[in-house]
């Protein structure tokens, strides 16, 4: 670890725009005035708060490439380590709606691309490593720098709900396959105008702390951290993808944009995963400033 990264600090960034949100239903007058924030989000996220990955089948990208670019990003940001196994043609199949033929043409493209390696008998499982080492910071300073973001901004609360924990899920949890969670997707606005789509996920057992109700008064971190878990250490990774249509509705972007992703898993004292979060930023409107400080100097 270098010594720049270990006394790495950084914040959020937004860029505002001087012109109106543009966020108006289709029947709105234009003279009525701006949406709140709620309205504007609401009406473009009630399809995209359903479900976790959303296919454009009518878009011009075949739909076993947009299963592909799923999976991949998945592997890319950690999602799916090293080992991890994927889900079989069949699961693959019943899970996108799609026929086997789609399926095996995905992790064939994975493993081709050595992704993923495919073994008869064994499955298929994930054998690339990031070369990139780890780059530490202070988590106080996270944790501030997420405080202030939320100071500078609106959180629309669109949904929380009870799943079943997929496998990224409970592994990123450390709990069992299926096990009840907590689901909350939020839509944080600057000015009006949606610059992140943020989803979290909490055990089950948390579903008095976490709800519509309590999300719409304090930041989800102070609510866990009111009731006993304390941040003491997280892992985060930023990356970037291409707006599906889900995130096409929710943030008001255009088809295939980029979007800055960031995944964070929270830890206790005990290094008890608690909190997982995938929040995805417009990036014409937010960036992520990092200083980097050299302590032996």
């Amino acid at each position: 670890m270098s010594c720049l990264g270990e006394a790495a600090g950084f914040g959020y960034v937004f860029s505002r725009s001087a012109t109106g949100t543009g966020l108006t239903k289709p029947d709105q007058d234009l003279n009525s005035g701006v949406l709140s924030d709620r309205d504007a989000v609401g009406f473009m996220t009630v399809s995209a708060s359903r479900g976790e990955i959303v296919l454009d089948r009518q878009g011009a990208v075949p739909l076993y490439h947009q299963i592909y670019l799923s999976l991949r990003d998945e592997i890319l940001c950690g999602q799916r380590p090293y080992g991890s196994a994927l889900p079989t043609e069949q699961e693959l199949s019943a899970i996108f709606d799609v026929s086997r033929i789609t399926a095996r043409r995905v992790l064939n493209d994975l493993a081709n691309e050595h992704y993923v390696e495919r073994r008869r008998r064994i499955g298929t499982r994930v054998i690339f490593k990031s070369p990139a080492a780890p780059l530490e910071a202070n988590l106080d300073q996270a944790l501030d720098s997420l405080m202030a973001l939320g100071e500078g901004t609106t959180v629309n609360v669109i949904s929380v709900e009870k799943r079943a924990a997929t496998d990224i899920i409970a592994n990123a949890l450390g709990i069992e396959e299926g096990a009840e969670v907590i689901r909350a997707v939020r839509v944080r606005c600057l000015e009006g105008i949606p610059i992140g789509y943020i989803v979290s996920y909490v055990r089950g057992e948390l579903h008095t702390v976490i709800s519509e109700a309590t999300l719409s008064s304090a930041p989800l971190l102070k609510l866990l951290d009111d009731a006993g878990f304390h941040a003491t250490r997280a892992e985060q990774t930023i990356g970037a993808m291409l707006a599906d249509p889900s995130l096409v509705q929710a943030l008001n972007v255009e088809p295939m944009s980029a979007i800055l992703r960031i995944t964070r898993t929270v830890h206790d004292k005990n290094n008890v995963p608690f909190l997982r979060t995938y929040a995805h930023y417009r990036s014409d409107r937010f960036n992520i400033r990092m200083d980097l400080h050299n302590p032996r100097v």
